[in-house]
């Protein structure tokens, strides 16, 4: 991408958020936009695919805080003139001294050449000031690749290997990336003599862009590989086995490092960013990193206490101690028995007692009862209830 390209491009607008959003909206509104053009379920249609790659490179920029605060910052002092002018009109540098290799020649404070080659660097992973890269050989990296995976909630919690098959953009197959057709080598492009990149003067300013006649490559094709009509670019698809870690959770996006799109020119892959949907399950349930259960007892058993097995995920069921005397809804800690953290230890298991009350009595059962009611009677627990709901 262009100094130029850059500084028009507005990402928060590709989004669809203020400027003002928060990295959580930032978010959200990718995952929409991502789902909503990307290639797997937009074949055959290049303006949504051109979509999906603009959505990618706004979030790239705006989810990492730093890199939207060097882009916040460059728009700003872009847009305000560029930090001011001589007494004489005009500035005190252009865009190829900012950009090129002149600001390692300054000291720290000196001037704005610095400030904005380290922006900028640092940014478009340039390598610092002093580094001219040509856009024939640049390494590019790889684009970033979205993909979905649904879970088992005992693979969420335990971590699983799944298989992924992913189609993104990869040197052609017909002529190994040149663009040529087979038998035939692109030629160095005249007019940027191979650099990939022409300089482009506006008054004051010298902008530093892609080569219009070879669009950056550095090199022109004359007779197109058939195959990827000159571009050097095809879909390639390609199956992996992407390791899933313990406890995700539901709607959590997990990142690959160097699973995307393979680079180019030697430049490194781009990331794998799964999104994980997790199936519920029957009897547990998840809060953070601990599970949860509800447990059935008997009056009897929360009245004058017990000790009950509850099952834990993929394991024996433990002992759980029942005091005399404990109430609906009252919750136990079992320690250890939850979803694993990125620490190597784990959460708990949260297990709330349920009393449960027979449906129906025998005579037996139903006389039983009644003594304990009778014998029970002094002790009305509703004694003080209307008292204190009018005392408010």
């Amino acid at each position: 991408m262009s100094t130029k390209d850059y500084l028009e491009k507005d990402y928060y607008a590709v989004l669809g958020v203020p400027k003002s959003a928060s990295a959580e909206d930032i978010k959200k509104a990718y995952r929409k936009l991502a789902r909503q053009y990307h290639p797997d379920t937009n074949q055959g249609d290049p303006s949504k695919e051109t979509k999906f790659k603009e959505v990618s490179e706004a979030y790239d920029i705006l989810s990492d805080s730093k890199r939207r605060k060097e882009y916040d910052d460059a728009r700003t002092l872009f847009g305000s003139g560029v930090g001011g002018q001589r007494a004489g009109g005009g500035f005190p540098f252009d865009f190829g001294d900012l950009f090129g290799g002149t600001a390692g020649q300054q000291q720290p404070g000196q001037g704005a050449g610095e400030r904005f080659s380290d922006l900028f660097g640092g940014l478009f992973n340039r390598g610092g000031a002093g580094t001219r890269s040509t856009g024939a050989t640049r390494p590019r990296r790889g684009q970033d690749i979205e993909s979905e995976v649904t879970l088992s909630f005992t693979e969420a919690v335990e971590g699983t290997t799944v298989s992924l098959r992913l189609t993104s953009s990869a040197a052609c197959t017909g002529c190994s990336g040149t663009g040529a057709k087979a038998g035939t080598t692109p030629r160095v492009c005249p007019t940027c003599e191979g650099t990939g990149a022409a300089s482009r003067n506006l008054g004051n300013f010298a902008f530093s862009e892609p080569c219009r006649d070879c669009k950056g490559r550095g090199l022109l094709v004359d007779d197109p590989c058939p195959v990827c009509e000159g571009s050097g670019r095809a879909k390639s698809t390609r199956t992996i086995q992407a390791r899933i870690p313990a406890g995700v959770a539901d709607g959590q996006r997990v990142k690959l490092k160097g699973k995307g799109a393979p680079g180019e020119n030697g430049g490194p892959a781009g990331d794998l960013y799964i999104q994980t949907h997790v199936k519920p399950h029957a009897v547990f349930g998840r809060s953070g990193d601990n599970l949860t259960i509800t447990v059935p007892v008997t009056f009897t058993e929360a009245a004058l206490g017990a000790e009950i097995k509850v099952p834990i995920l993929k394991g024996m069921p433990v002992t759980l101690r029942i005091p005399p005397g404990t109430p609906n809804g009252r919750t136990f800690r079992v320690r250890g028995r939850g979803a694993a953290r990125k620490d190597g230890t784990k959460g708990d298991l949260l297990a709330s007692v349920e009393v449960v009350v027979p449906k129906t009595l025998d005579d037996k059962s139903r006389e039983l009862l009644t003594e304990f009611n009778t014998a029970t009677a002094a002790e009305d627990p509703r004694a003080d209830l209307i008292q204190r709901a009018r005392s408010e």
